[in-house]
């Protein structure tokens, strides 16, 4: 009984957490762990999870799997990944993924999934499944994790360690503070207002250009006041009485 009790609790859960799974996602989910690597490590698109709860549950997935963090290690002992990571931090792009928590639709969007039981069924989906544990029990014995321990005794890792200072993209990552295109395309993503989501309509001139217009009209103000005295439609004339 108890048994079936627990069977039935878990295919509910199971069931919720693929309901708020199967909904539309903003944006389409890495399917792999060297993908969810790459862009957790992406200084211009890390934050998209935490923008929207959809994104976040299977974020927290892949959080939550070992492949994951063996992909993120092996990832981290490349120093192109630092390169990479040092040239997204001066890009714009990182600007605008950050500054778009202003964004009142995103502070929306959580208050939401927090009276969703779905988002919560979804999100203690990963730690009631026992493969979880598992994966974790097993991941010594995993050949990418041996991998990991093999690279240490690599020569070749630090031979690229010592030569990353004078690789091109070391190079480039050096210019860039140099370079006024960076400062220009920086400012150029401050003063867009799609960077800051809905709030960004508080910066658009378009909108008071056309507030100050209906604003100082004068036949705008004038046009309440004008109402009573309009001349009255024309009415039809009454036909002709039969004889």
């Amino acid at each position: 009984m108890k048994i079936a009790t627990l069977t039935a609790a878990l295919i509910a859960i199971a069931a919720s957490s693929l309901a708020f799974a199967n909904d539309p996602a903003p944006a389409s989910a890495p399917a792999t762990p060297e993908a969810w690597a790459g862009k957790m490590l992406d200084p211009t698109q890390n934050a998209s999870a935490f923008k929207d709860p959809k994104v976040f549950v299977p974020w927290m997935n892949a959080m939550v799997d070992p492949a994951t963090a063996m992909a993120m290690s092996q990832a981290m002992m490349n120093p192109n990944t630092s390169m990479r990571m040092m040239t997204g931090m001066m890009s714009p792009a990182a600007y605008q993924n950050y500054m778009q928590f202003m964004d009142p639709a995103v502070s929306m969007k959580w208050m939401g999934a927090m009276m969703d039981p779905n988002f919560y069924t979804a999100a203690m989906a990963p730690f009631m499944n026992p493969n979880l544990y598992m994966k974790w029990m097993m991941a010594p014995m995993d050949p990418r994790m041996m991998n990991l321990g093999m690279q240490m005794m690599n020569p070749g890792l630090y031979a690229n360690w010592m030569m990353a200072p004078m690789s091109p993209q070391a190079m480039n990552a050096m210019m860039l503070p140099m370079n006024p295109a960076t400062y220009t395309n920086m400012m150029g993503a401050a003063m867009n207002p799609q960077t800051y989501g809905m709030l960004g309509g508080f910066m658009d001139p378009n909108a008071y250009n056309a507030m100050m217009q209906q604003g100082f009209n004068p036949m705008t103000m004038m046009a309440p006041m004008m109402a009573p005295m309009a001349a009255p439609a024309a009415q039809p004339a009454p036909a002709p009485a039969a004889k």
